[in-house]
């Protein structure tokens, strides 16, 4: 079990009510969110890397089974889940932010940046790993619609003080990073992003795994859907196989 696990339990304990939405009446597992007959949990694989996350998550957004943020935990050890509040910072982040074996970068587009905040490049982050700086990225994305994450950072003054990584199309050129078709509209989920972080940061396969497994996780939670299932039906095999090759 790990933190988006945990945050997801202790959400409900404080629910006065169960959470309704499109299929609340498939009986889903508690871990994965996945309806039970299409479990995922058993083909997880934790790997290892130097770059840890913080997940912002809106309210409401831990609830939602289709959430993809604990997809990131699934694979990244180092993956630490907070509520977002607009007045009171949890002390552990608090601490985390402050622990010195981190630099914590905040994963948001740029135009949102203030005048005083430092812009992140791939090339910042590169020399981070050639020149072995102790202190490791800690990059803290905010988990929720659109619109809740502009009033999320707009609502935490602490993120201004942060330095700033943006995911333009550009950032990916000067990498390598090839786009897929379905984020030529930058239209990309929590678990997308943290996968083009693993990239730029050096983490390249990591990235590759967690994007493997973003498709693993469409395609089964689709199968409990009532519409057409968009996902990838070889999804879970192309997963296995680049584990296979991989690790």
């Amino acid at each position: 079990m790990h933190s988006v696990h945990r945050l997801f339990q202790y959400r409900q304990s404080i629910s006065t009510k169960p959470f309704a939405a499109r299929g609340k009446k498939v009986s889903r597992c508690p871990l994965c969110r996945v309806a039970q007959q299409y479990c995922i949990c058993q083909y997880i694989h934790q790997v290892d890397s130097n770059v840890g996350f913080v997940l912002l998550m809106h309210d409401i957004e831990v609830l939602k089974p289709s959430n993809t943020g604990r997809l990131i935990a699934d694979i990244i050890p180092q993956t630490h889940a907070f509520l977002w509040s607009r007045t009171n910072l949890d002390q552990n982040l608090e601490q985390l932010l402050n622990n010195d074996a981190w630099r914590p970068i905040v994963v948001f587009p740029e135009q949102y940046a203030s005048v005083e905040q430092k812009l992140i490049k791939h090339q910042d982050l590169v020399a981070m790993k050639e020149n072995n700086e102790h202190r490791k990225p800690l990059f803290i994305l905010l988990d929720g619609s659109w619109r809740e994450a502009k009033k999320m950072f707009r609502k935490s003054p602490y993120l201004a003080d942060l330095p700033m990584l943006s995911l333009s199309s550009q950032e990916f050129n000067n990498s390598g990073y090839q786009l897929r078709d379905s984020e030529i509209d930058n239209q990309f989920s929590t678990a997308g992003v943290a996968a083009r972080a693993l990239h730029l940061a050096g983490e390249a396969v990591n990235g590759e795994l967690l994007m493997h497994w973003l498709d693993v996780f469409n395609y089964q939670y689709q199968r409990s859907v009532c519409q057409k299932n968009h996902g990838n039906p070889q999804a879970l095999e192309n997963y296995q196989a680049f584990l296979k090759q991989h690790y």
